[in-house]
């Protein structure tokens, strides 16, 4: 029997009004206007509205799989703009669409039954690859148009992506389907101006957007949670004023990312990633190869105007801090700007890319001539470059030159920092060595970006000198293998010992059987391929939660298991379920976090005892990891963080597994909408405000993931990343690095990829020497699900293997989840045979346990 934690009560509750009202704020503030002609914001006046578009009624509010969110309802466009005052024109086609959309839909299931009677674990995979996706948009008829007024239509395209799959490069997906260009045409002709709302969760090609007369604002709404439409309507009318900016940039054509021809499925290659472009990723490639982007990294604008004007850059102990004065020069509405600080670097042993992002701010609603000003704060040391010859984290000598504006194409030289020698910041040793040699891209300063009176700012840029003496150094001395835990404690030491302070968590673990151990790091789940368990929705506890640690020491040592519920855009768990009066939880009754899909697997729903009582789980979805970095506010971050971390007190959840912090390097990666962009420092600063949100709730924690350069679905479980050192350290590694450091997450997962021929989840210097004894990182490290059996990633080519459970356990990965039998049957295997210690088990388990005495602690 389980604590139930969920109400019992199917009515509305506050604690979800507030939330999504919460939710509706955050939601306005991540929006990024791209284009405006002056026809936006909209006015609600009793003329009809033409909305038209896949994202009216079907309006994604996020990815699929293990990102989605089971929420009560979910506020479409257009019901948001009906409650914003609108009366809707078009509903003549909006009702041909959802014909077309549910007879697609009926296909879609056919098949699936299909695949189902031949081979259920083929059924169940491609129902994770091909999730249901509505078909191309029906062409407007002239009907349809109707006579009324032609003054203005709002066109809204969705896209959704997900867990398992990577996108394409076709009509539908990356490009404008034939459906929505003809569309778009009509419309255009038909009307005098057009708004068209991205309604996607990442990038799209936007050349024919652009290019095409009559379409006169391009809003990037993102994917909003279950606020969606309200959020929508509140931007269009102007009640909330746009101030978003891109985390990704967006280019002409895609075949200008430097990855293009050779990401996942492109090149036919799927076990094999070259990491070519190094360093050179997103603003960094674009700038430093001058290639002109459609939409720059940081890129946002305003129904209002402002200017930025440097009033000082300074040194301060051993950070840079830049002062800078915001003012809305507008005259019609109230907005926030935000002020970007990027740093270039000198060129010297290592290349460089034109400029980094160094910090930023975000001010308060201006009025219209009101100003503010902002410092932001970044360490010197935060410039430093790995030098992988050396194992070395250094600042070369030269002239740094420091930038403000406001994207990556709008930034000017405000100072200049000059460096008489090179520093070590930080002397690590060689950790990531690639598995085998291949080319990196070569870039130099000759080719990079410039503007006119670059050189001017250049020469006259004030100078300042950074001592070297006064930059912070340090060497890393690394830990060496555990020793085996003993204890002097005849008594049996349970938890509550621990707790009391009667005895040491080592005592504890010393006393533990290997059996108990290996229970301990492997996840409770013991089905097989199909069941709950290994799809993501295997907790006991807490019905639709992803999985739980082991409740097997329970009795013996009152050990409380812990709960761990997918995320990144709010809890994923059961919408309803059904328990007896002992609160013993009947499966098979109410509704799952799988939607149901698990009935057409024959399981039957038992009958319902009389005595039998329902539980309600609505979870609020919140805006999706990317658009919470748009909104370039860590405070709003942090609050949705705080949204989910009341929640996890509600429902009985310990650690969200969230947030993903993966970068963008390639815009087909079909789980991008769960990141939060390409740049490091973003990513890092949005996990750590997060981070803070969850965790300033007692006994709640937060799981960062995927560790690290997790970069495509197709194949992951077995593709093997081939990248530097240095470009692993520096884009790729770091924003877990700072999310750490400034945030200290309770735990962090590992991937499923592979990294230069090992696998993540079985590296030794990802886990233990990167993460703890460089970053200092305490917490817990688990896998994801299924790692070392990889049945929830079929091989579309099995070259390099799955990971090892005892492996796991040796690298210091401490909990193998959801846990299957054949975990625990390796691990006491490697025990036996003396490939693992007795040691290296302890630790783990120990770790395991600290998470459980933290979590019990706290509440």
């Amino acid at each position: 029997m389980a604590k139930i934690y969920a109400p019992n009560s199917p009515e509305i509750s506050e604690r979800e009004i507030q939330n999504m009202d919460r939710a509706r704020r955050i939601a306005g503030q991540t929006m990024v206007l791209l284009e405006n002609k002056g026809v936006l914001p909209l006015a609600v006046t009793d003329k009809p509205l033409s909305v038209y578009g896949s994202g009216v009624r079907r309006t994604v509010k996020g990815g699929t799989g293990s990102g989605d969110v089971n929420s009560r309802s979910v506020y479409n466009a257009e019901q948001g703009l009906e409650e914003a005052g609108f009366t809707i024109a078009s509903k003549a086609w909006l009702d041909r669409f959802d014909q077309i959309c549910e007879k697609h839909m009926q296909e879609h299931l056919q098949h699936f039954m299909s695949l189902l009677q031949e081979n259920p674990t083929d059924a169940i995979r491609d129902s994770l690859e091909n999730p249901y996706r509505d078909p191309d948009v029906a062409e407007s008829t002239p009907e349809e148009l109707g006579d009324g007024d032609r003054d203005l239509a709002v066109y809204i395209i969705s896209r959704t992506s997900g867990e398992g799959s990577d996108r394409h490069v076709q009509p539908g997906d990356y490009e404008l389907s034939q459906g929505e260009i003809s569309n778009l045409k009509t419309l255009t002709e038909a009307y005098r101006s057009v708004v068209v709302v991205l309604n996607v969760g990442g990038v799209i090609d936007t050349k024919f957007l652009r290019a095409q007369p009559g379409i006169d604002a391009i809003l990037l709404m993102s994917q909003l949670g279950n606020i969606s439409g309200l959020a929508l309507a509140d931007v269009l009318t102007g009640k909330v004023v746009p101030s978003g900016h891109l985390t990704a940039t967006w280019a002409e054509n895609y075949t200008d990312y430097p990855s293009a021809d050779t990401f996942g499925h492109r090149n036919g290659n799927v076990s094999d990633e070259y990491y070519s472009e190094g360093i050179f990723v997103g603003y960094r490639y674009f700038d430093s190869l001058n290639i002109k982007p459609a939409y720059p990294f940081g890129y946002g604008i305003s129904y209002t105007t402002f200017s930025q004007r440097t009033n000082r850059v300074s040194i301060a102990g051993a950070d840079i801090v830049v002062s800078v004065t915001v003012r809305n020069t507008g005259s019609l509405c109230q907005g926030r700007e935000t002020v970007q600080v990027y740093a270039s670097q000198p060129e010297g042993k290592l290349a460089k890319a034109y400029q980094v992002l160094a910090g930023f701010a975000k001010t308060k609603e201006l009025l219209p001539g009101e100003e503010e000003t902002l410092a932001i704060r970044f360490p010197v040391i935060s410039l430093a470059s790995y030098d992988p010859d050396t194992a070395a984290w250094m600042l070369e000598s030269g002239t740094y030159y420091i930038r403000v504006g406001t994207h990556s194409r709008n930034s000017h030289i405000a100072a200049a920092f000059r460096l008489e020698q090179t520093v070590v910041t930080s002397q690590l040793k060689n950790r990531l060595k690639p598995d085998e040699s291949f080319s990196e891209i070569s870039v130099s300063p000759a080719r990079f970006y410039t503007y006119p009176g670059e050189a001017q700012e250049k020469k006259e840029a004030f100078t300042l000198d950074l001592i070297a003496k006064a930059i912070p150094s340090e060497t890393i001395q690394y830990s060496g293998a555990p020793v085996e835990l003993t204890t002097n404690k005849t008594e049996k030491v349970i938890m509550d010992d621990v707790l009391a302070g009667a005895a040491s968590l080592e005592d504890l673990t010393a006393q533990l059987t290997p059996e108990e151990l290996t229970e301990l790091v492997v996840g409770s789940a013991r089905g097989g391929f199909g069941s709950a368990s290994v799809i993501g929705a295997a907790s006991t506890a807490c019905p639709g939660a992803a999985g739980d640690t082991t409740s097997s020491l329970l009795e013996s040592r009152n050990v409380r298991n812990l709960v761990l519920s997918d995320g990144p855009a709010g809890l994923r768990l059961s919408k309803t379920f059904v328990a007896d009066s002992q609160d013993n939880v009947i499966p098979g009754l109410g509704e799952s976090a799988m939607g149901g899909l698990e009935k057409y697997f024959g399981v039957q729903a038992p009958d319902r005892p009389a005595d039998a009582v329902d539980y309600y789980q609505y979870c609020t979805a919140i805006p999706i990891a990317t658009a919470l970095a748009q909104s370039l506010d860590m405070a709003l971050v942090e609050e949705a963080g705080d949204i989910v971390g009341g929640e996890m007190e509600l429902f009985g959840v310990t650690i969200w597994l969230a947030p993903g912090m993966n970068i963008h390097r390639n815009p087909l990666c079909g789980r991008n909408f769960e990141y939060y962009g390409e740049d490091p420092l973003l990513a890092g600063m949005c996990a750590a405000a997060d981070t803070r949100g969850v965790q300033k709730h007692p006994g709640r924690g937060t799981c960062i993931k995927h560790f690290a350069l997790n970069n495509l679905e197709d194949n992951r479980s077995f593709n093997n990343a081939h990248c530097s050192e240095r470009a692993s350290r520096e884009i790729y590694l770091k924003g877990f690095e700072i999310a750490v450091k400034q945030s200290n997450p309770l735990s962090l997962m590992t991937s499923y990829n592979l990294l230069n021929g090992l696998h993540t989840a079985n590296s030794y210097d990802l886990v233990t020497a990167i993460l703890r004894d460089e970053w200092g990182f305490e917490g817990l490290v688990m896998t994801d699900w299924g790692t070392t059996g990889g049945e929830l990633n079929p091989a579309l080519d099995n070259k390099y293997g799955t990971s090892d459970a005892a492996l796991c356990i040796k690298a210091g990965n401490d909990l193998v989840m959801p846990g299957s039998q054949q975990d625990v049957d390796v691990i006491l295997e490697a025990l036996k045979n003396g490939s693992l210690t007795l040691a290296e088990l302890q630790l783990c388990a120990m770790r395991v346990l600290k998470l459980v005495m933290i979590c019990e602690k706290a509440v």
